[in-house]
């Protein structure tokens, strides 16, 4: 713990500025004879593997090894085999370390001058440059070769490193890297396994190159700056991944410390793996083009097989034209951080992305375009996030073509073509009514008239207390879900408040704002306004004691078995 914050004695204790919080008065203290710490600013206490695991984001068999490396204690190995494989690793770390010290000394010799000028000029001064450990391989077949071999380095232990090239029509093995901008990919633990170089001539057939799959690198498990951004990551709430080294570099030396990149490659289910350990729902950024936007719909599929509750992306997409280093360089960290503010969940994206691949002005392409969705829902192996996710789609669905819904969330952030005579245009081409308007005679409506309005009556106030109490969804989403109200309108409501919820709407003014901007506000306002007094101890601010919520909640199941007695009883809870 003293690595990371600079401790005092205090008695029997050792005392220092919080890890957790900003502070000017020490409120951390460490307990060396009992082996625990407590820090009075957060709340939180533990043990050294505990201090690890909050302060870096480790997983806890990743904090024992850390911590036995610390203290110099070898870890036990499973058998004879597992022990020669570790030790041949531990060689070629080596080797892969002489190799980074080699380039980051060419880079700042006589001959790394243009790979300087290179890097200047993509604001990377030398401070980056020292962080990143970034070098430059010779423009030499051999120069590489020749170095490690001084060192007592064997050409059998470069080529498996990945750093010669050979093979049975390679008369002699020479280096793979040559004439090119150095960036050391490394592990968790920050040692270097791999390299990726850019080339300083435009002619080359690869403008960038990665090692090839050693031993150590595994492209497809792997994520560059992993090391360093877990810790950020932990402490922001988030990890962001983009598509190359120079945007990490140029974000972090802007101050956005939490970020990875893929390695050049689309992302894996291991890549996935990774970022999900840093962040329930990472953001993925690409870049505004069209080939950004189907590395995003690529990245859809790798996802949905693998959602979990809880475990989910978000996507941002940059302005047409910029990747992350454009952006930063020309406006700012500011803007960037707003791009990432910007990012869309993944249902967004799944919508986006059906709805992008057809047309849907005939009832057969809308049919079509349905069935993408609810194909692509089949691949969520969780039941519960499928369960969701079909709600969620399903009140899309009910309101697609609506003539009076603003249709802005279609496609995540990019308005869709309106209804009639275009090629994506809704079939229905607004042949639904418009919704009623408020009168004089609302309260004489269908909503609460006699006889069969005693059960729409319970309808329209359930739906409202669940409005404005989404707490209730926790235990009652799926009995919800599945109620079929009497009036059009109101299951429209209903629907509206259910995606409000799965889409992350926690509160009130979050549910209302979200119903709001998916068109129903009308049909909110009407069904308060046919409460009169009721609506107002039902759905009012005021109903937050324990007592009202277990008032709503038995009124909801009193309405629930109304329904099913009316229309069938549903499946789930009564």
């Amino acid at each position: 713990m003293g690595r990371r914050v600079k401790l005092k004695r205090q008695g029997r204790e050792y005392a220092g500025l919080s890890p957790f919080n900003k502070e000017k008065t020490p409120s951390f203290t460490v307990n060396d004879q009992k082996g625990f710490y407590h820090c009075f600013s957060s709340g939180k206490h533990g043990d050294v593997f505990k201090f690890l695991m909050e302060t870096e984001g480790v997983t806890f068999p990743e904090a024992v090894e850390r911590i036995a490396e610390m203290a110099g204690v070898p870890m036990p190995k499973d058998n004879p085999e597992e022990m020669r494989r570790a030790e041949a690793r531990a060689s070629l770390i080596d080797v892969m370390e002489m190799a980074a010290k080699f380039f980051e000394a060419q880079l700042q010799d006589r001959i790394g001058a243009s790979a300087r000028g290179y890097l200047a000029g993509r604001a990377l001064g030398p401070a980056t440059q020292a962080q990143f450990r970034m070098g430059y391989a010779p423009n030499d077949r051999t120069a590489l070769r020749k170095h490690l071999a001084g060192q007592g380095v064997s050409v059998a232990d470069m080529v498996e490193a990945g750093l010669l090239i050979s093979g049975e029509d390679v008369r002699e093995p020479f280096d793979r890297f040559r004439d090119r901008v150095m960036f050391p990919i490394e592990d968790v633990r920050g040692r270097v396994i791999a390299f990726g170089g850019r080339a300083m001539q435009a002619d080359v057939p690869a403008k960038y190159l990665n090692s090839p799959e050693t031993p150590l690198f595994h492209k497809g498990a792997t994520l560059y700056n992993h090391h360093r951004a877990r810790a950020a990551a932990h402490t922001a709430g988030t990890v962001v991944a983009v598509e190359g080294y120079v945007d990490v570099i140029a974000l972090t030396a802007a101050g956005v410390t939490n970020v990875v990149a893929q390695n050049g490659t689309a992302l894996t289910p291991e890549q996935l793996e990774l970022l999900w350990r840093m962040a329930p729902e990472p953001i993925l950024c690409f870049d505004g083009d069209k080939a950004g936007r189907r590395a995003g719909f690529r990245a859809i599929e790798t996802a949905l097989p693998l959602l979990q509750p809880g475990r989910s992306l978000r996507f941002a997409f940059l302005p047409e034209g910029q990747d992350p280093d454009d952006l930063v360089r020309k406006e700012g960290r500011g803007a960037v951080e707003a791009a990432f503010a910007a990012a869309v969940p993944l249902v967004d994206m799944l919508w986006s992305r059906e709805f992008e691949s057809g047309p849907t002005d005939t009832p057969e392409r809308a049919a079509a375009f349905e069935r993408r969705l609810r194909d692509a829902l089949g691949s969520i192996r969780d039941e519960t996030v499928k369960r969701h996710y079909q709600i969620a789609i399903d009140g899309r669905l009910s309101r697609f073509g609506r003539p009076d819904r603003p249709q802005a969330r279609r496609g995540a952030g990019r308005p869709a073509p309106r209804n009639g005579g275009g090629r994506r245009g809704d079939w229905r081409g607004g042949s639904e009514a418009p919704p009623l308007a408020p009168t004089a005679t609302l309260l004489q409506s269908p909503m609460v008239s006699s006889g069969a309005g005693k059960l729409l009556r319970r309808e329209v106030a359930l739906v409202v207390a669940i409005v404005n109490h989404p707490v209730l969804l926790d235990e009652l989403a799926e009995a919800f879900a599945e109620l079929e109200f009497g009036a059009r309108e109101l299951d429209r409501l209903r629907r509206a408040a259910l995606e409000a919820y799965v889409s992350g709407a926690s509160d009130r003014d979050a549910v209302r704002a979200a119903i709001f901007d998916g068109g129903e506000r009308g049909a909110l306002e009407r069904a308060e306004a046919a409460l009169q007094s009721g609506a107002r101890l039902v759905g009012g601010r005021g109903g937050r004691s324990g007592r009202r919520l277990r008032g709503l909640e038995a009124r909801f199941r009193l309405a629930h078995q109304g329904a099913g007695a009316k229309y069938g009883a549903p499946r789930g809870r009564a």
